[in-house]
């Protein structure tokens, strides 16, 4: 309990606490109880549809599955289901407050589960603390779930009840307050070996903290090639030695030592690794001083750590630290691995999570942490994230790949054990997969990326200083999707590079043109001058334009043949941007004037939209011509156009101008696209339901549900696009600009990194096309 110190900013920690209380609980009350819901995934809106999902047409399922078990992998949820369960009887830092009182917990546990692997969860309290009948419930659930989560049971029972239920069941079954933690310390400790230039069969370890996850972590490094000679133990009893009676169970003993040392103090000396998994305070600055050289402090206690991190380092500088905290580098975070153990776990149907399941998500996280920062990551801890080093021996918990990291090496050491039930056909296939949960723009956007690293074009970005611009300039570089040129001046793009922990460097990795001190800044202005010197901009305008203005420099140097393509936007307004592109570049022949393309990505499903930012209210000509040019792009992502006119009205039911117009464009398509599915005009839901279409209009011109949907003004195509991006938890990519005579797009303020990323492949394949 807080005493009402103060902390650091002078606050009062008792009221701060206090204040933290009252949100998490309205939090978890509003706008309605708890952090779950359950809902179907099938449609149930008439007769046919329920008699489908229950009876009589449930029958099918059930007997499929009575035939033959392992069918209900196919026919139900049963393989993307796992069961949290625990008994309340050591519950995060609260102790034994009863299963009932753990329930928001394991909430939390399954909100988690989804978030980061697309894993749904029921989380179930059992109020019962024998083990032997815990065990009893707990077995008598396999046939609802493909795997069980073990949480916040207490020590040693846990030990007992997973051996038993590991025993009786023929799923995964995880207690991830032991492994959870030993995983993700195993992998610190490969690293820190690694960087201290040590071998992990050589290091003395101890240990502060004999519980669940204290010796789940020595077991796991013993079985990664540490000595259990090498591991000395100490928890409230001191030194757990050979003989001693106290505080011992059977789990503990197997790390007895012969030794007359006492005290945690007696046995530090010498020591390479520091296990505390504990309580606060107990590692003093005097014993991590004796530790050896280069030693690895792994403070994990809650919220306090055994030893505060600048305190560990005012004695040992050498010292690589991690905690349990995320105020702190190298956070020791259980999220870092037990959602992606159980996909990839779940993906080939393994009946366990065995030891070497275990080995290889370790050194999957190990190996991550040796990439290049992750922009999402980066983003979390305020933009900036370290490389690889002492204060980043694992990756951070927000890292989107850790997913295709662990996933794929767990399924894969369940196929080689023999524990797999339904090892992948194509490795490949899985693993591409798995981006679902990464960027959902990942299969959407494949085969752009795949036909943009096949002829990578140089793409200018005018916002080259802006830090979402370096980093998708590292993601291009990496992937081989585009050859980035920035628009920057070098000594602001050398500063962030280095602040945001990005490995590439202007001159070697990309080229920088300098809006302050470019060579071809006279040719520049020669050019601009002529594009727009009778639109009212004089000779020492034209100048100052183009020192100040980066997306006319970037027009400028794809007018000039120095850049295939450029991305501009992310600072200023769309409507100045789209004048500097239409003035430099121009309209592509034939074109009448611009317009734009979004693609919404769902987990149902993605839908291009269009006009969604230039065209107020246009033309049926004109609709027309941006429906051609839509599905040009669209083709490009691997999509066959499914075009559905939009309108109030449906197929003929209004008469107005707006629904007359709609109905012209349709025709023009008809005669001018033979090759294109479109039809219109049509409500929204009969666009995107063919039986509800087919009631209106049967035998229409569109079969299935349409992807490219056409508005027939901007404010509708705008509005439908944030509302749909928002409720609906859309993935935008875009805006595409249309029409222009070389590819030009303007990106709007709130891109990300990723986004920005995304409008690289889009315009290096359009620079392809010519």
């Amino acid at each position: 309990m807080s005493d009402g110190t103060k902390r650091d900013d002078g606050s009062d920690e008792r009221t701060s606490d206090a204040s933290l209380d009252q949100a998490a609980l309205y939090f978890h009350r509003h706008p309605r109880p708890g952090k779950l819901e359950i809902r179907p995934t099938k449609p149930l809106g008439n007769q046919r549809d329920l008699a489908l999902a229950y009876s009589p047409g449930v029958a099918a399922p059930c007997r499929a599955i009575a035939a033959d078990p392992s069918t209900a992998a196919l026919y139900t949820a049963r393989q993307n289901l796992v069961g949290v369960v625990s008994n309340g009887t050591a519950v995060l830092g609260l102790g034994a407050i009863g299963a009932l009182a753990s329930k928001p917990v394991m909430e939390g546990k399954a909100v988690l589960f989804k978030k980061f692997a697309g894993i749904d969860v029921f989380d179930i309290e059992v109020g019962e603390t024998d083990v032997a009948r815990f065990v009893d419930v707990v077995a008598a659930l396999e046939p609802t779930f493909g795997g069980i989560n073990l949480e916040d049971i207490r020590g040693p029972d846990c030990f007992a009840i997973e051996a038993a239920l590991r025993e009786r069941m023929k799923i995964p079954v995880f207690h991830d307050d032991q492994h959870g933690t030993a995983i993700i310390v195993g992998a610190a400790v490969l690293n820190a070996m690694e960087l201290s230039g040590k071998r992990i069969e050589d290091i003395k370890i101890v240990a502060s903290g004999a519980g669940a996850a204290g010796l789940a972590c020595l077991n796991l490094l013993v079985r990664m090639g540490a000595r259990r000679e090498n591991v000395w133990v100490t928890d409230l009893g001191g030194v757990v030695y050979a003989g001693r009676t106290d505080l011992m169970d059977p789990w503990k003993a197997v790390y007895a030592q012969e030794t007359e040392a006492r005290t945690l103090a007696d046995v530090i000396g010498g020591a390479d690794v520091f296990l505390g998994v504990s309580a606060p305070g107990v590692l003093k600055p005097e014993m991590v001083a004796a530790m050896a050289k280069q030693p690895l402090v792994l403070a994990l206690a809650n919220p306090v750590p055994e030893i505060l991190p600048e305190v560990a380092l005012a004695v040992r500088p050498d010292a690589m630290i991690c905690t349990g905290r995320s105020d702190y580098p190298n956070q020791v975070n259980n999220v870092l691995c037990f959602p992606y153990v159980f996909r990839g776990a779940l993906d080939v149907g393994a009946t366990a999570i065995n030891e070497e399941m275990k080995i290889a998500a370790v050194e999957a996280i190990a190996a991550l942490a040796k990439e290049p920062p992750s922009d999402v990551a980066a983003r979390a801890y305020g933009g900036e994230q370290d490389r690889f080093g002492p204060t980043s021996l694992i990756p951070s918990p927000f890292d989107p790949r850790l997913i295709l990291r662990i996933a794929p090496a767990v399924a894969k050491a369940a196929v080689e054990t023999g524990v797999a039930a339904r090892p992948p056909a194509d490795w490949k296939a899985y693993e591409d997969s798995l981006e679902r949960f990464v960027f959902r723009s990942g299969l959407a956007m494949k085969p752009i990326v795949s036909a943009a690293r096949s002829a990578p074009k140089r793409i200018v970005l005018a916002d080259g200083e802006d830090e979402r611009v370096l980093r998708a300039a590292q993601v291009a570089i990496e992937d081989g999707i585009a050859q980035p040129i920035l628009v920057g001046r070098p000594a602001v793009v050398e500063t962030r590079l280095k602040r945001y922990g990005l490995s590439v460097r202007p001159g070697r990795d990309f080229e920088l043109i300098n809006p302050e001190d470019d060579p071809r800044y006279r040719d520049y202005v020669d050019l601009y001058f002529e594009r727009v010197g009778r639109q009212g901009v004089n000779p020492e305008a034209a100048r100052a334009i183009v020192r100040t203005n980066t997306t006319v420099i970037a027009a400028l140097a794809v007018q000039r043949g120095e850049a295939d393509g450029l991305l501009c936007g992310l600072d200023g307004r769309f409507d100045r941007h789209l004048r500097d592109i239409r003035q430099v570049i121009g309209l592509k022949p034939g074109a009448s004037g611009l317009s734009t393309l979004s693609l919404l990505i769902f987990n149902e499903g993605a839908y291009f939209l269009t006009d969604t930012a230039v065209r107020e209210n246009p033309t049926a000509e004109e609709i027309a011509e941006t429906t051609r040019f839509a599905a040009i792009h669209q083709r490009r992502f691997g999509f066959e156009p499914k075009v559905a006119l939009l309108s109030h009205s449906n197929f003929g039911s209004q008469k107005s101008a707006s629904a007359e117009k709609m109905r012209r464009a349709t025709r023009l398509l008809w005669g001018e696209c033979p090759d294109i599915e479109v039809d219109g005009e049509m409500h929204g839901d009969a666009a995107v339901s063919a039986l509800v279409r087919e009631r209106a209009m049967p035998n229409g011109r569109l079969s299935g549900p349409a992807n490219l949907l056409v508005f027939p003004t901007l404010d509708a195509a705008s509005i439908a696009m944030t509302l749909l991006k928002e409720v609906a938890d859309g993935l935008h990519v875009g805006p595409i600009l249309m029409g222009t005579a070389k590819p030009a797009h303007i990106l709007l303020p709130s891109s990300t990194s990723r986004g920005v990323a995304n409008m690289l492949a889009v315009t290096s394949v359009e620079a392809q096309a010519g």
